[in-house]
């Protein structure tokens, strides 16, 4: 089965970007352990990181003619970005969704909302890089 994990903006930074924060894994070293989980679940697995939210949108709407299983990090798109939630609204395959930190425990209040979950069969929040793992772990149980 082929999925699609697609990280929003400044993911492309992981490692270097706040790493208190979001670890220290670099975003390279993320696609190769989401490649190798992948393949150890049977899953084709191909990462993506944009920072421009049209793209994202397409990617979305990619996986819904295709009826491709997302794990998707929206990062800051997942708390206000209606067009996010609308191209998440046709997916018939699976999405879960995933950060890296857990948003609900997060000082800033507008981080406590997603718009993305209520398209989730599962959020994986709070579990570093390795909440990738899981949410892959979840897609492949169907």
């Amino acid at each position: 089965m082929r999925v699609l994990v697609l990280n929003g903006p400044n993911l492309g930074r992981l490692g270097r970007r706040q790493p208190e924060i979001y670890g220290t894994t670099t975003h390279a070293e993320l696609v190769e352990l989401c490649v190798a989980w992948g393949a150890d679940l049977g899953l084709e697995v191909e990462v993506r990181q944009t920072n421009h939210e049209g793209v994202m949108v397409d990617w979305l709407n990619e996986a819904a003619d295709d009826r491709t299983p997302v794990v998707l990090n929206a990062a800051a798109w997942t708390h206000y970005s209606y067009a996010v939630l609308d191209a998440c609204a046709q997916l018939e395959a699976p999405l879960v969704e995933v950060h890296l930190s857990d948003p609900k425990q997060r000082p800033e209040e507008f981080r406590h909302h997603s718009v993305v979950t209520a398209y989730a069969v599962e959020v994986v929040a709070g579990h570093g890089v390795d909440g990738y793992r899981m949410a892959l772990e979840v897609l492949a149980r169907g």
